[in-house]
């Protein structure tokens, strides 16, 4: 009998200290991440087209000193750098989610057009009601992502009895989305005023941008993380299936639409103050997937953390590629997002939900 017992009781102390072990390297790698947070945000204000000593950037956010230098980095590099860790944050966790609720490895905010709304937004107001304000911009973007996002789930037949599936959101997102793309572009060509003034944003840029642009849409971007984490440990279960989620006492309609309104909000948010930058959302989850494994909150987290990372150093090259002129975060992103996801993707390990 004891013996018997005994592979048993091995078994259990092995899953016991991987268990252990993989949450041991998921709290340091956090650790890790915040750290590199921290260091790539100080590096921000460091570099650009002046590079600044790091006593200079400590004095002009530590003390009274009034100077060329320090106005620079209060008025410019400061507020960009914020900027970027409130963005960050949001494209990456909505990126998480969408792919989470999709069960779609290359699902992005838009796939499901939230973007395209965004943007289709955006155009209609600059063309048409001569929109010219960041203010203006930002409460268009969100109207126009929320737009999408009911479309999307009346289209995909959320307004009946039964909850859409992923497969069902998802097309509707694509067909949504090339729609709005077209009609924006229409609206754009038609008017050069629009066109001129639509440029800069819908490449994506952190340039130019005040704390102010921020305040419209914080409250907003905090209650989507909220939502976000709160819906995570759901997302778990809804991971091995809708029936087994049911089975477990999971509202799989309720998460969906607390999902959708979270992706709204942190997609539409960051899209309002910085453009529609691409591959965060995409390629931050394969990241973090490929070293936390498949649990939706570490994901959620890693997220949050690892998005602005990447964001800042993308904004931190783009300062520096071409000085004294500056490249768009948003092209930056491009050139180097594409090249890692084609990496990670050809990873099992890191496509894999």
């Amino acid at each position: 009998m004891v013996s018997a017992k005994q592979p048993k009781d091995e078994v259990v102390q092995k899953k016991t200290q991987t268990i252990t072990s993989l949450r041991l390297q998921r709290s340091i790698g956090f650790i890790v991440a915040l750290f590199l947070l921290g260091a790539v945000m100080f590096l921000s204000l460091m570099i650009g087209a002046k590079p600044l000593s790091f006593e200079v950037v400590w004095g002009a956010l530590f003390s009274n000193a009034d100077s060329y230098d320090h106005t620079i980095i209060l008025d410019s590099r400061l507020p960009r750098t914020l900027i970027a860790l409130a963005v960050g944050p949001a494209f990456g966790l909505s990126g998480a989610l969408i792919q989470a609720l999709t069960r779609n490895p290359l699902a992005d905010p838009g796939i499901i057009g939230v973007s395209a709304g965004a943007a289709f937004a955006v155009a209609l107001g600059v063309g048409v009601f001569s929109v010219s304000t960041i203010s203006g911009y930002t409460w268009l973007a969100l109207v126009g992502a929320l737009f999408a996002t009911i479309i999307v789930y009346i289209i995909s037949g959320g307004a009946g009895r039964k909850s859409p599936t992923p497969v069902q959101i998802t097309l509707a997102g694509v067909a949504l989305g090339a729609a709005l793309s077209g009609i924006t572009t229409a609206l754009t060509m038609m008017n050069s005023e629009a066109f001129s003034r639509m440029l800069n944003w819908t490449v994506g840029t952190l340039e130019r941008k005040s704390l102010e642009d921020l305040w419209f849409v914080l409250p907003l971007l905090i209650i989507g993380v909220l939502l976000s984490l709160a819906i995570a440990p759901a997302l778990n279960a809804i991971a091995f299936g809708e029936d087994r989620a049911i089975s477990l006492g999971v509202n799989v309609g309720l998460i969906r639409g607390i999902g959708l309104i979270a992706i709204t909000l942190l997609a539409g948010g960051a899209t309002a103050i910085a453009g529609p930058i691409g591959f965060i959302g995409l390629m931050v989850p394969h990241c973090v997937r490929w070293f936390v494994g498949p649990s939706q909150p570490w994901i959620f987290l890693y997220s949050l953390v690892v998005a602005p990372v990447l964001l800042i150093l993308a904004d931190i090259i783009g300062r520096v590629v071409i000085s004294p002129s500056e490249v768009p975060v948003g092209i930056i992103m491009g050139f180097v997002g594409a090249p890692i996801l084609l990496i990670l993707v050809r990873r099992r390990t890191a496509s894999r939900l």
